[in-house]
């Protein structure tokens, strides 16, 4: 073999054994576990903080206004709920609530809850509805909630009463409709704070009953 070939020769496998060195060299380092300074790994693990307002709202509430959230039922399957200033009044999970009309009375002035209670208005009498109505002190808040039925058992007093509070629907609030309503006593003029939903065949989200009402915002402490 000439000197020029076996020179060839050497140099060829010089150039495989560098190129093997470089390719492994390089593969060790990449493989080795990166190491972020303390300061960027702290970042990118800290949970992002969700910042919650009273009674779920997606924004705070004025300094002197109350926070509060109402949910009528859902047909005769998820009871209604009540949330004021961030409590809890009413609810299934307390199992306070019941068909018909739920009611709390919330102080105007502190927001104190002063009492709450469900009336059945398919089988029970309205006269007990119509006493705590008659009842109620004056500047207290009445939230109301409908569950199931919450008009078969309405009679023309029951429906003054609720009209004098505020309400705008009281008169033609029917079997199985929605409705959720914040008023006072000796209101004047009519409550910018209701929701109606009529029971029909042709709306009704649910196969015997309209969808389920959520009302929230903020109320001012002193008559709206």
């Amino acid at each position: 073999m000439r000197v020029s070939g076996v020179l060839r020769l050497l140099a060829l496998i010089f150039a495989i054994i560098t190129t093997w060195i470089f390719v492994r060299s390089y593969m060790s380092s990449s493989m080795k576990t990166i190491r972020l300074p303390r300061w960027l790994a702290a970042s990118s693990t800290k949970e992002t903080q969700v910042v919650k307002y009273k009674c779920g709202l997606i924004k705070p509430c004025p300094a002197n206004d109350f926070a509060f959230k109402i949910c009528s039922g859902a047909a005769n399957v998820v009871g209604p709920s009540m949330c004021f200033e961030d409590h809890m009044i009413m609810s299934p999970v307390k199992n306070n609530v019941g068909r018909g009309l739920n009611i709390a009375l919330v102080n105007g002035t502190t927001g104190a809850v002063l009492g709450q209670r469900a009336f059945d208005m398919y089988s029970g009498d309205v006269k007990h509805l119509v006493k705590f109505l008659k009842e109620i002190p004056g500047g207290a808040l009445v939230l109301v909630a409908s569950y199931d039925d919450p008009g078969t058992k309405m009679d023309d007093e029951s429906r003054k009463l609720f009209s004098d509070l505020g309400s705008s629907y009281a008169k033609q609030l029917g079997f199985r409709d929605s409705w959720v309503f914040i008023g006072t006593k000796d209101f004047r003029g009519k409550s910018p704070f209701e929701q109606f939903l009529k029971n029909s065949p042709d709306t009704n989200k649910y196969e015997g009953w309209p969808e389920l009402l959520e009302m929230e915002g903020c109320l001012p402490r002193k008559p709206f």
